[in-house]
């Protein structure tokens, strides 16, 4: 059986029944015929359903919301904002996609030739538990608008938003079986996703996780010759230089480190600062941590919850006390908090360097590593010292776009905290991941990029 548990109390939400292997069957079989339905159905139909899906999403925020919070922690205004993007990206698609899958004439001379974006199927989608909402409509929205279906392996402490997904879609007038959600015990995921992998029903498989999971279902993918996304781990860098607007950006590094407790992929982790500003930088930047309020995350007043798992707390204390003894010095927190539900203290280790857990591994949870740079140069070396590459901050009055484009990553921000928007690209490069959702890319990811050639 699968139990869900509030991370604010410790306390079991819900139980639910593990699919048996002839469960798995009948899903597989119905998604792939509803999918190659839905490919036939004609753009502007499938279109309509998303102005729907946007409509439905609104509708529904309140108890989408109150959901996400309760099974993972969520603060409740964060979660309603991540069910808003979800409507927002709905819009976006179905006021884009008829551009962005339009066949492209390609002058060949005599003959007519164009470029198609045709639907490949069913896709499979592993998807984690930090954002329950917006994660799978990140991917699912666009993939659907290019004609495609879904079988959704959701993250099990997330179990009743996963099924609230399936129903939504349903109440905004989506076929039956166009996404359905896989309810799998745990210690069969890792079989049952490989031979979901290898079923020629399955035409593609997108993982948002960590890199030990990426690594799996990308060799799965590799074997069966067919296209994955893998959306991994980061460790992002967020670079403050001499010419900075330094109040600004230790305000904006609150943000950026603390939303969601912390506990997402494209958060800073890592804050690389010069050393002229970081006195100024380390003052303002530990008074606005300081000023966080931890409690429960239903209480609109709270601006950080708990950890979603007792596991993930645990983790994060041997990150912090190996950095600290390995000569990080803790500048605030440090420690797991007493009491009911996995909280840990919104923390801040200055002098963190390569060699520390801190500095060297993604670390899920309130967790900032501050590191000194003597310059511009070893700031830049400091942000590239990492196996990561998702996001990227700098905070800079006039080196910015420079010093962005010595630094790998997927994405730069620019006196910005890094955010996924509808409008572009998002995805990661080196143990970061490949490939790209949203945007036009997003849409297109998990199409067949055809070539017609008339004589």
């Amino acid at each position: 059986m699968i139990t869900t548990t509030n991370p604010a109390t410790g306390q079991p939400l819900a139980t639910y029944r593990p699919m048996t292997s002839e469960q798995i069957e009948q899903a597989v079989e119905r998604g792939h015929a509803a999918a190659a339905r839905w490919g036939q159905t004609d753009l502007t139909s499938r279109l309509k359903a998303l102005t729907r899906l946007a409509a439905q999403l609104r509708a529904e925020s309140p108890r989408l919301a109150a959901l996400i919070t309760a099974e993972m922690g969520k603060p409740i205004a964060e979660a309603e904002g991540e069910v808003e993007k979800s409507a927002v990206t709905a819009e976006y698609y179905a006021a884009h996609a008829p551009s962005i899958l339009a066949d492209e004439p390609v002058d060949v001379g005599a003959p007519k030739a164009w470029i198609a974006y045709e639907p490949i199927g069913l896709v499979l989608a592993v998807m984690p538990w930090n954002f329950p909402v917006w994660q799978v409509m990140r991917f699912a929205v666009p993939t659907l608008a290019a004609g495609n279906g879904v079988l959704l392996k959701h993250s099990p402490n997330v179990t009743g938003s996963a099924l609230a997904l399936q129903q939504l879609l349903l109440d905004a007038g989506f076929p039956e079986d166009l996404l359905t959600t896989l309810v799998l015990d745990e210690a069969d995921v890792p079989a049952t996703i490989e031979e979901l992998i290898a079923d020629d029903r399955i035409a593609a498989v997108t993982l948002t996780g960590s890199n030990r999971a990426g690594s799996a279902v990308g060799a799965a993918a590799g074997r069966a010759s067919k296209r994955s996304v893998l959306e991994l781990g980061g460790s992002d860098a967020f670079v403050v230089l001499a010419d900075a607007d330094v109040p600004a950006a230790a305000a904006a590094a609150v943000r950026a480190r603390f939303t969601n407790s912390g506990q997402s992929c494209v958060c800073a982790k890592r804050f690389i600062v010069e050393a002229a500003v970081a006195d100024e930088f380390l003052e303002l930047f530990v008074q606005g941590v300081e000023a966080l309020k931890p409690g429960d995350p239903a209480d609109r007043a709270v601006t950080l919850g708990p950890l979603a798992r007792d596991d993930l707390r645990v983790a994060l204390h041997r990150q912090v006390a190996e950095s600290v003894a390995a000569g990080a010095k803790l500048l605030a927190g440090g420690q797991p908090v007493d009491g009911p539900g996995y909280y840990f203290e919104p923390t801040v280790l200055a002098g963190a360097i390569p060699g520390m857990p801190a500095f060297d591994e993604e670390t899920f949870g309130p967790v900032a590593a501050v590191a000194i740079a003597a310059d511009r140069d070893e700031a830049i070396t400091l942000a590239n010292s990492t196996q990561y590459g998702l996001g990227l901050s700098v905070w800079s009055a006039e080196h910015g776009v420079e010093v962005a484009r010595r630094i790998t990553s997927g994405a730069a921000f620019i006196n910005a905290v890094v955010a996924s928007d509808p409008r572009v690209p998002f995805g990661g490069t080196k143990h970061s991941g490949y490939g790209r959702e949203l945007s036009t890319a997003g849409i297109r990811e998990f199409t067949n990029t055809r070539t017609y050639w008339v004589a």
